[in-house]
């Protein structure tokens, strides 16, 4: 995979073990090794993937999920992943009383902005 190739993670460094998965999947997951387990060593993040019934896509969805990992540790602040946990935890946050005022100030006046037009009363 390249991006894992850019962010200093050669194929030939990863450790892979396959094992058995759990959850849902019926008699396929009881008998193959489908689930996937990525060690990058130089770097010590390790990787489990069992969401697919098949080894190939969790092997694959492994890769992906290493490369998120390794971005995150190398970029730290700027990575995607940190900048949308920020941005959840900036909307969350509570409202100053300032702010709140505010937009009940502005809330009433487009109230009576609304009342005022009054219009035309059909009969």
């Amino acid at each position: 995979m390249a991006r894992l190739a850019s962010l200093g993670a050669a194929e030939a460094a990863l450790a892979e073990q396959f094992t058995r998965s759990s959850g849902r999947g019926g008699q396929n997951v009881n008998k193959v090794s489908t689930c996937v387990i990525l060690t990058h060593p130089q770097s010590g993040l390790s990787v489990r993937c069992e969401e697919e019934r098949s080894q190939h896509l969790n092997r694959y969805r492994a890769r992906v999920r290493l490369a998120d990992k390794l971005e995150e540790r190398i970029l730290g602040e700027r990575s995607a992943r940190r900048h949308a946990i920020e941005k959840i935890r900036r909307q969350k946050r509570k409202r100053s009383k300032r702010a709140k005022e505010k937009m009940l100030a502005a809330k009433r006046h487009r109230a009576q902005v609304k009342a005022g037009r009054g219009g035309k009363q059909w009969d």
